[in-house]
């Protein structure tokens, strides 16, 4: 058993190394191991989410759960704490309900949300899942992925539509993702919720890894396609504005606490 988990870890290392993944002949061969154990060692990981397998390319990629638990180190105080603040502001800025959401085993996460005061307001309460082809955040985050991880999920997951306007198809995705890239935000156009709209920006952790997003989350008769660029501004600074305190954090806990000189 153990010499199983390690032959595991050492897996993930060579995979979480090899920036254009690796196939399995190469990664069998970089850690010493039998192809045919090295197959049964990462198809179990992949049922687990730690590792993917993209059949257009034919390699292994390390996968996004493996990102969460590493990722968890970096996170010892949770994003909700510093990102609170700045939702605020988001809201107050935009008046509409401001969001925050991570990935988690393939759907979107709403991790924290500081409502709207009109009236009529989009609710979404913290712990609710939304797939990520429906989901402005979701967009936001897989954009910063490479596009085979992107593959990898579309193919465990699925796409789920929700509403007449969702995207059907990986390439209908992949379209979307284009765009989300050359505008830097991403929008959920009634694609969950027939009459909401939401528009996103990714939050990059101290390594420059997307680890959340940000989001508003309205009426589309007042979250109009008119009104998104002007609003997707908006969002896109206080992303910016939650991705450098999390570096500042970051830099805060290297550094450690003052040492008293006598």
């Amino acid at each position: 058993m153990v010499q199983a988990v390690d032959r595991a870890l050492a897996l993930i290392e060579h995979l979480a190394e090899a920036e254009e993944g690796a196939r399995l002949s190469d990664a069998a061969r970089a850690v010493g191991l039998a192809p045919s154990t090295a197959h049964r060692l990462l198809t179990t990981m992949e049922q687990r989410g730690f590792v993917q397998f993209a059949a257009a390319t034919g390699r292994w990629y390390v996968g996004r759960r493996a990102f969460a638990v590493g990722a968890a180190f970096s996170r010892r105080e949770n994003l909700v704490a510093p990102a609170l603040p700045i939702l605020r502001r988001l809201r107050d800025a935009t008046r509409e309900t401001a969001n925050l959401g991570v990935i988690e085993d393939g759907v979107v996460r709403t991790v924290a949300q500081v409502e709207s005061r009109e009236i009529m307001r989009a609710i979404a309460s913290p712990g609710g899942r939304t797939p990520v082809g429906c989901s402005g955040m979701g967009k936001a985050i897989v954009a910063a992925w490479p596009d085979a991880a992107i593959e990898a999920l579309v193919a465990r997951h699925g796409l789920a539509p929700k509403t007449p306007r969702s995207l059907t198809t990986p390439a209908a995705l992949m379209a979307e993702i284009a765009r989300v890239r050359a505008q830097g935000y991403a929008v959920d156009d009634e694609e969950f919720v027939a009459g909401m709209r939401c528009v996103a920006a990714v939050v990059r952790d101290a390594g420059g890894e997307p680890v959340c997003a940000v989001s508003i989350s309205g009426l589309a008769a007042r979250v109009t396609q008119a009104s998104v660029p002007e609003l997707a501004q908006v969002v896109r600074r206080a992303a910016e504005a939650l991705t450098e305190a999390l570096a500042g954090r970051a830099d805060g806990q290297q550094k450690g606490p003052a040492t008293p000189h006598g």
